[in-house]
């Protein structure tokens, strides 16, 4: 078993510093903080919802890798939509990310400002 350090960066944004850790493990789980469509300083990048989706589901692809994981080991998943209204696109996109069994998931709706998607996810790390 290889020895996953207990606070994870995104290997693609080493110079990212907000006042919270990307990704923290214990107890055999990955804990995967917020992840939006941003820039290397943080700043919102808008875009489609698809955009927005693929890029936060890949800063927490990326994330997960350092962990062993991949998107397949998410058991739950919160997703923050930024408009009510694209909640049916959301679940149409969603389901290019995860497959059966689809994580536990709770969505959060009108909550973000100008931003139109985030999410965070807990996942299971092989062999912990």
């Amino acid at each position: 078993m290889t020895q996953v350090p207990a606070v994870i960066r995104d290997p693609q944004r080493p110079g990212l510093r907000q006042p919270f850790s990307p990704a923290r493990v214990a107890a055999g789980l990955i804990f995967v903080s917020g992840q939006a469509r941003v820039d290397e300083n943080a700043r919102y990048l808008p875009g489609t919802l698809e955009e927005e989706m693929r890029d936060a589901f890949a800063a927490v692809s990326r994330l997960l890798g350092e962990a062993g994981c991949t998107l397949a080991d998410v058991i739950q998943a919160r997703c923050y939509l930024g408009d009510p209204n694209d909640v049916g696109e959301f679940n149409e996109l969603y389901l290019r990310f995860f497959s059966e069994p689809l994580p536990a998931r709770t969505t959060l709706l009108g909550c973000l400002g100008s931003i139109r998607f985030e999410v965070d996810v807990v996942a299971v790390i092989p062999d912990a």
